[in-house]
C-alpha cells in the first residue's frame, strides 16, 4: 500500500502534507502535488493534513489512474519537503470537480 495524490490537488497546492512527510516523498509539479509511491513508507500521517482531502490510499477503489500520475510525475516533478502557501486561487478551485481534464499541467514546479 501507498498513499497517493488526486484530483482534488489541482490548482489548491496546499503543502501541510510535505512538512509532516518523515521521508520526504512528495514532488511538485505546477499546479499540484504527487507521492512518489515507491518511497511512500505507507504511515498515513499526511492524509489528515490536507485541507482538501486529496491525499488517499490507493486501496480505495477506483484510485488506479491517480497510482499511475503519481508514479509517472514523481519521476519528473523536482522534490518539495517544505510548507508553502497555497495557490492563490486555491479557495475558489477546493470543491470543483473534474479538475485533471480541465487543469492538470505536467510542468514541474519550483520544488525545493
Amino acid at each position: 500500500m501507498t498513499y497517493i495524490v488526486n484530483e482534488n490537488c489541482i490548482k489548491c497546492k496546499y503543502t501541510d502534507c510535505v512538512e509532516v512527510c518523515p521521508v520526504d516523498c512528495f514532488y511538485e509539479g505546477e499546479n499540484m502535488l504527487v507521492i512518489h509511491p515507491d518511497e511512500c513508507i505507507d504511515c498515513g500521517v499526511c492524509e489528515p493534513e490536507c485541507p482538501v482531502e486529496a491525499i488517499k490510499p490507493d486501496t480505495e477503489p477506483g484510485l488506479e489512474k491517480w497510482l499511475e500520475v503519481n508514479q509517472e510525475y514523481a519521476e519528473k516533478w523536482p522534490n518539495i519537503t517544505t510548507k508553502r502557501d497555497q495557490l492563490p486561487d486555491a479557495e475558489k478551485f477546493e470543491s470543483e470537480t473534474d479538475k485533471f481534464e480541465k487543469y492538470f499541467s505536467s510542468n514541474p514546479g519550483a520544488g525545493d
